[in-house]
């Protein structure tokens, strides 16, 4: 079955009726064998940075997810799943991620003078439904059209050094990277269990690879 990681950082249970409601087995574990043993791995995730990498690391969780994913075997990250993959996040102080991706997590509003709404007029979080611009296909992205809407909550947002991972982004007061993916791993700032259609298709789109 298709494993979703707890580490006591929420929506587990809405990600795995969402995997069932496509007509895939999956089941909750803190397990590390379990984890490894897994033919797909879902890393979902609400809440800061630092606390889930704290959390990982306390579990015992870190070298277990980095081994599945060395392996090519299907990932699929949501909101903060998608975060932890990068060099670093800056949520309560910097705090060292996975590592998978070369990049840094930062927060809402853009940096660069003069291209942003004023921090009175953007509000943070960015939360409710917004669409996505393909970059790169991707086999999740099998089935998703252009400009598609997405549930997103989330305050923070990935920059990654590798342009070549940037699958999709999205407009909030600028663009930002809104999912990644690089072979059988795919991680999204949205939340597919809450998007309705969309998200339904994406996980549809991993249990078929997993089981493929």
């Amino acid at each position: 079955m298709i494993a979703i990681v707890d580490y006591g950082m929420g929506n587990l249970r809405s990600v795995h009726k969402a995997v069932e409601r496509v007509g895939f087995q999956a089941f909750i574990t803190q397990n590390p064998a379990a984890i490894k043993k897994a033919p797909g791995l879902i890393v979902p995730g609400v809440g800061a940075f630092k606390k889930a990498m704290e959390n990982l690391q306390a579990l015992g969780l870190v070298d277990s997810i980095l081994e599945f994913i060395a392996k090519g075997k299907p990932f699929l990250g949501i909101c903060l799943g998608l975060q932890l993959l990068f060099t670093a996040g800056e949520e309560f102080g910097w705090q060292k991620g996975l590592g998978v991706f070369k990049g840094r997590v930062v927060r809402f509003p853009f940096p660069a003078a003069g291209l942003i709404p004023s921090p009175d007029t953007l509000k943070v979080p960015h939360m409710g439904w917004n669409a996505v611009h393909i970059r790169k296909k991707t086999p999740l992205l099998e089935g998703i059209g252009e400009g598609v809407h997405f549930y997103f909550v989330h305050s923070y947002y990935p920059l990654p050094e590798e342009e070549e991972i940037v699958a999709t982004t999205t407009d909030y007061g600028g663009e930002f990277v809104s999912s990644v993916g690089r072979g059988n791993l795919f991680a999204c700032q949205f939340h597919p269990e809450k998007s309705q259609a969309g998200g339904l298709k994406i996980l549809k789109n991993f249990g078929r690879l997993v089981y493929q």
